[in-house]
């Protein structure tokens, strides 16, 4: 049980329907066409459609309660034992009943925010946490002022540890997040151009991302990028702790190797290995060895869940494609420094004879678009075998690679359907294929041409 329909009709107030007695909410959905058992049905209001058309529909698939926008007719035709919460916003609706129900289960609350790698973070702390303590944790991208308050209703009643992923675009909404969901500990992985266009600068992404302090707890510790001077320098109302590969850090991540499946790195005199590749994924993991140190988390039960790693999909994730090629799909999102690291991390993996990268615009860069996309060729080097682009600002990289590496194959494609016929050649097991875009450039159509 989630909540009683007695308990939801005292948080709002104004409500109507014949409820039977005892009636009690089992869980939350957004989507009409979800089979629900006994549920309460959250109708949004988006620019292409609106939920509360679809009420019908909720209904026939178990929702037994709804909130409604209260200046929109109700239908006449909905059963009489429907439990109807009339409300300004059913967003903000949702958002309050979030926070209602993580106060009341009271579990400790992890927050986790960052230009990059916030998901990556999360996968890691779920696998260390689950080790000690009964954890819940965001799945997919329900990471925004939706998804979090989905995540959080979502949780069973003896949860013990929350991990919330806090994604933004804009100035305002990690405040939002930290509020709902009032962290114990916070993470700040780092500071990127993502999201610049709307943000302004670097420093302005900083002030955002440093938002999730407002909702921490007052004993809490926020956990930040030790190498980044815009965090290092903030004052925060709270305990800071420093992780990164400078010598005035905290936590000192140390002699980072990548080897052909794992990633290994030290933490002063002890030594850790994780089935990542990259050298940006030991400090994503030594936020983790310091969080599960604040939990009481033993050395021995972190080790052991760093071997037994599940993560999101898209992740520089490995698939065998046609004929034996080794593709890398690392296109749930991008970002400059990311796109750097992917590729950076291909560059330096071996038994490859060719290696192919195939790159896709890094989205919401504004006026900064060209710039950073040519910034990319800046880590390409002779490692690399041929470059494909694709998209808009993507040509920059292209470009940019005519001018300073003229000798490496690079074609920017006009249609994605051109890359099968261009990697044709490269169709062999002793070669390797990088997707990295970010995510509203699809490239998993990519991936389903080469696999």
């Amino acid at each position: 049980m989630l909540i009683t329909a007695t308990q939801l009709m005292e948080l709002f107030p104004q409500h109507q329907g014949s409820v039977p007695a005892g009636l009690e909410i089992h869980e939350v959905i957004k989507d009409s066409r979800t089979g629900s058992h006994n549920g309460l049905y959250v109708p949004i209001s988006g620019e292409r459609f609106d939920g509360h058309q679809f009420i019908g529909g909720a209904v026939e698939n178990g929702a037994v309660a709804t909130f409604w926008q209260r200046e929109i007719p109700l239908p006449e035709n909905l059963p009489s034992s429907l439990l109807v919460l009339f409300v300004e916003d059913t967003v903000k609706a949702l958002q309050k009943l979030a926070a209602v129900y993580r106060r009341e289960v009271n579990p400790t609350v992890i927050g986790i925010t960052g230009s990059n790698g916030k998901t990556t973070t999360k996968d890691l702390a779920k696998a260390v946490l689950q080790t000690t303590f009964k954890t819940h944790a965001t799945k997919g991208n329900f990471n925004n002022h939706i998804g979090l308050p989905l995540t959080i209703l979502s949780m069973d009643q003896k949860t013990e540890v929350l991990i919330l992923e806090m994604g933004m675009n804009h100035f305002g909404e990690i405040e939002l997040l930290s509020n709902i969901g009032e962290p114990d500990i916070a993470i700040i992985t780092n500071i990127d151009g993502q999201h610049i266009e709307n943000l302004g600068s670097k420093e302005g992404i900083a002030k955002a991302k440093l938002e999730i302090v407002s909702g921490i707890k007052p004993e809490g510790v926020l956990i930040i990028d030790g190498d980044e001077s815009l965090l290092t320098d903030a004052v925060v109302p709270v305990r800071k702790t420093l992780v990164g590969l400078g010598e005035n850090n905290d936590v000192v991540v140390s002699n980072i190797a990548v080897e052909e499946t794992v990633t290994t790195f030290e933490i002063g005199e002890e030594s850790y290995q994780i089935p990542l590749l990259g050298r940006h994924h030991a400090k994503n993991a030594a936020y983790v060895i310091k969080l599960a140190y604040e939990l009481g988390i033993t050395s021995e039960a972190i080790h052991k869940a760093f071997g037994q790693l599940e993560m999101t999909k898209m992740r520089f994730e490995k698939h065998v494609g046609q004929k034996g090629i080794t593709v890398i799909n690392d296109a749930y999102n991008a970002s400059p420094a990311s796109m750097k690291a992917s590729i950076q991390v291909v560059e330096e993996m071996k038994g490859y004879q060719h290696k192919i990268l195939v790159l896709g615009d890094i989205l919401e860069l504004g006026d900064y678009a060209e710039e950073f996309h040519r910034g990319i060729a800046d880590v390409i080097n002779s490692e690399i075998t041929a470059v494909y682009t694709y998209g808009n600002n993507s040509y920059y990289i292209h470009d940019e690679l005519k001018r300073k590496l003229p000798e490496l194959p690079a074609v920017h494609l006009a249609d994605k359907d051109e890359l099968a016929g261009h990697v044709e050649k490269y169709l062999q097991p002793e070669n390797l294929i990088l997707l990295k875009a970010s995510r509203g450039m699809k490239f998993e159509t990519f991936l389903e041409q080469l696999c």
